[in-house]
């Protein structure tokens, strides 16, 4: 038998070498670098867990902060929303009393925008609800008109009195403002009891003025209860007491007309500190002074006034 001979191809083996040596560099790079970014994600991780930035410690004191005031927060949203649903009824009450009337009812014709609507609804059923719209629009401004119409006869018959709407202080500005009708803490016994009437905080001196149009029912002096008071008939069942006087200015049966000075805001009676109380009747029935400030302040701050009468805690009388 003869022998085999074996050729070696030198090029073959160095090429199938050189990729060996290829591969296997680059597994080891793709190594390295998957290595690299697990190191650098477990470095990120115990940095974030034991270490914060200035950032970081301002939103987390700022997160423990809302925590806290968060539910004092919602307890005041609630006791707005309170406000709120009050004033609409007392705007409605409010009404009622000056025009002897009902309100005029604003209903919402209709809530959608037919225009939006054009391509889905067929011509006929637009001009249907225009049509529908149109009426009730005339059915409605034809009500307010005769609304209007009896109201400008109540105000214009020689019977009809204005209620009581001015301010009973000069120079009123809102921080004046205190504790209205309702169940107030009494200053001297530390105890709720209801209280009659609005507080204005003044100073000694302070003109007090008529609230409207009336007769002096009733001027009466004491250093007991509620002081020095002067009390106004103003017809229509309105009367306005005002208490805690420093003097007063009027006697019985004077007639007075609105802004006059009756006297000036003292400490008499049972005051804690110098204020007037003011009172309004109609009838036998106590009011809420704050009703009749609206057409004597702008809205903006009639609401301010009512909301700090109602969560004005205590009185001052």
């Amino acid at each position: 038998m003869g022998k085999k001979k074996y050729v070696f191809d030198n090029d073959d083996f160095s090429v199938g070498k050189a990729e060996r040596k290829g591969r296997k560099l680059a597994l080891t790079i793709l190594g390295l670098f998957v290595a690299s970014i697990s190191l650098t994600v477990v470095y990120y991780i115990v940095f974030a867990l034991f270490f914060s930035t200035d950032k970081e410690r301002a939103l987390q004191n700022e997160n423990r902060m809302l925590e806290r005031i968060y539910p004092e927060m919602e307890r005041k949203a609630e006791l707005l929303e309170d406000v709120v649903e009050g004033l609409k009824v007392r705007d409605m009450n409010i009404y009622e009393d000056i025009f002897q009337t009902e309100a005029p009812e604003l209903d919402r014709i209709l809530d959608m925008n037919i225009l939006s609507l054009t391509d889905s609804i067929a011509e006929e059923d637009i001009v249907r609800l225009t049509e529908a719209k149109a009426d009730k629009l005339l059915s409605d401004a034809s009500r307010v008109e005769s609304n209007m119409r009896e109201i400008m006869d109540i105000l214009s018959s020689e019977e009809y009195q204005a209620p009581p709407m001015h301010l009973p202080l000069g120079g009123f500005s809102l921080p004046m403002t205190g504790a209205s009708v309702g169940k107030k803490m009494n200053p001297f016994y530390k105890v709720m009891g209801q209280h009659e009437g609005l507080d204005f905080m003044a100073p000694l001196g302070n003109d007090v003025l008529a609230a409207a149009d009336g007769t002096v029912i009733s001027v009466s002096k004491s250093r007991k209860g509620p002081g020095n008071v002067v009390e106004i008939d103003h017809g229509n069942g309105y009367r306005t007491r005002y208490a805690h006087l420093q003097d007063m200015n009027v006697r019985k049966g004077r007639t007075v007309r609105t802004g006059d000075v009756i006297g000036h805001v003292g400490m008499s009676g049972l005051s804690y500190a110098p204020h007037l109380h003011y009172e309004v009747w109609r009838d036998t029935v106590l009011c809420d002074p704050v009703n009749y400030f609206f057409g004597s302040v702008d809205p903006e701050e009639y609401a301010s006034m009512f909301i700090v009468s109602v969560v004005t805690g205590q009185s001052l009388d």
